[in-house]
């Protein structure tokens, strides 16, 4: 990204900030304790990446693991279509909600602390889905969306704050993980299932394990970085900083829709693509497998679109790559979902991926700082998630009432129109 980023609505040069260590979580220059804490953590490079991978490999793997086995889940509940899309819809409203206190909890605790929380959160949230009550399944989908919020949210300011010159190479790192979890959770489901007793509770509590080890991985990056939070360092003022708004801002909206829409269609794709497959003739186990292919291509488009995206002055032209991409991919799910299923996933993949690594890019890229990026992402990511969440309940219920999946297909076909519209937008060579 070129240092002549013009900012929103100007066409003028930004100055070049002062080499300040400011604080992402409570938006002011760090303390002494808190520069040193700093350093420290900063001297360990492998440990914090070994923290980020593992805390992203958990950010869609309780979320993907549930998918190939929601047939499994509403017959020993007895659930209809619509309640059974709640079950995905659930955790992607508190992905919304979550959001919210994401901020907050950050500026107070600091993000190494509430993301060792929120990784303990999301074990506890995986092992509460598999109890014998439909209550604890969408009280466990609760603390799952919470906890994947909180990671979410904090991951583009730590980025932003620790790999300023190698934000969108470190942006494309956790996206790739973030979804070679999902891919790997995907595949294993249904086998899963079998190695541990043929139920279903066996394969969705086992990605517990997953969380508790990535908590031990970023235990130490709480230890070292203790002390770099707290009122010493907020009541520190931060000298020449120009508080940013960014929910007044319309290039911060801009992003955020692009956020929401390409999220609605990736969760209405976790929460169906399964049952579209099976609905039209195919077996459990190999829609299980195809879901799994789907989620492996992501990795292709989460890696290298961020990486081209830091490259770029203007992300336009991948903006209309990957919404094109997403829209033939839906299209071929309605033409001939059986007979195409492996291309169409091939293709959904590739966009999927790649407008996931754009979206979270574009925090980082629109971004002047640390302590914006950090606004920005839980103001996108909030009102994201938020809309994201009507996707799989919207579409279960309009498969309910027609029987068909060409109605909810068409409709996810305007939300990819309306994500090009508003992603040309957003993709402009400007900073909130």
């Amino acid at each position: 990204m070129s240092a002549e980023t013009r900012t929103e609505g100007s066409a003028a040069p930004s100055p070049v900030p002062p080499p300040v260590l400011v604080d992402a979580e409570a938006g002011v220059p760090a303390s002494a304790a808190g520069a040193a804490a700093r350093r420290a953590l900063l001297a360990h490079p492998a440990l914090l990446l070994a923290g980020i991978v593992l805390a992203s490999l958990n950010m869609r793997a309780a979320l993907a693991s549930v998918a190939p086995l929601v047939g499994e889940i509403s017959g020993a509940f007895g659930l209809s279509s619509t309640a059974s899309s709640l079950v995905t819809s659930v955790p992607v409203l508190f992905l919304g909600v979550g959001a919210l206190v994401a901020p907050w909890l950050g500026r107070r605790f600091g993000a190494e602390r509430v993301l060792l929380g929120a990784l303990l959160l999301l074990a506890v949230g995986i092992l509460a889905r598999v109890l014998p009550s439909v209550y604890a399944l969408y009280g466990g989908g609760i603390l799952v969306g919470t906890a994947i919020a909180l990671l979410n949210v904090l991951m583009p300011g730590l980025i932003k704050r620790d790999f300023p010159d190698r934000a969108a190479a470190m942006t494309s790192v956790y996206t790739g993980a973030m979804i070679a979890g999902a891919t790997v959770a995907a595949a294993a489901a249904v086998p899963l299932e079998k190695a541990l007793g043929g139920g279903w509770e066996g394969s969705l509590g086992f990605w517990s394990l997953l969380a508790v080890v990535a908590a031990v991985a970023w235990l130490p990056q709480v230890l070292i970085a203790r002390g770099r939070t707290g009122h010493a360092v907020r009541a520190v003022p931060a000298a020449g900083a120009r508080p940013v708004s960014v929910w007044r801002s319309a290039l911060a909206w801009q992003v955020t829709l692009f956020m929401g829409l390409q999220s609605l269609w990736s969760y209405v794709l976790i929460a169906w693509m399964p049952t579209i497959f099976t609905d039209h003739g195919m077996s459990r186990s190999t829609a299980g497998v195809v879901f799994a292919f789907n989620n492996l291509i992501q990795v292709a488009g989460a890696f290298v679109v961020p990486l081209l995206a830091g490259r770029m002055r203007s992300q336009r032209p991948l903006i209309v790559l990957v919404t094109t991409l997403v829209a033939a991919g839906y299209a071929g799910l309605m033409v001939a979902p059986v007979e195409g299923a492996w291309l169409w996933s091939a293709v959904l993949g590739v966009g999927q991926g790649g407008a996931v690594g754009l979206a979270l890019t574009l925090i980082v890229l629109r971004s002047g700082d640390a302590v914006t990026a950090a606004r920005l992402s839980g103001m996108a990511q909030t009102v994201g998630y938020l809309l994201a969440a009507a996707g799989p309940l919207a579409a279960g219920a309009l498969h309910q009432a027609t029987g068909s999946w060409t109605l909810p297909i068409c409709v996810v076909l305007g939300v990819c129109v309306a994500a090009l519209t508003v992603g040309l937008f957003a993709a402009r060579d400007r900073t909130v």
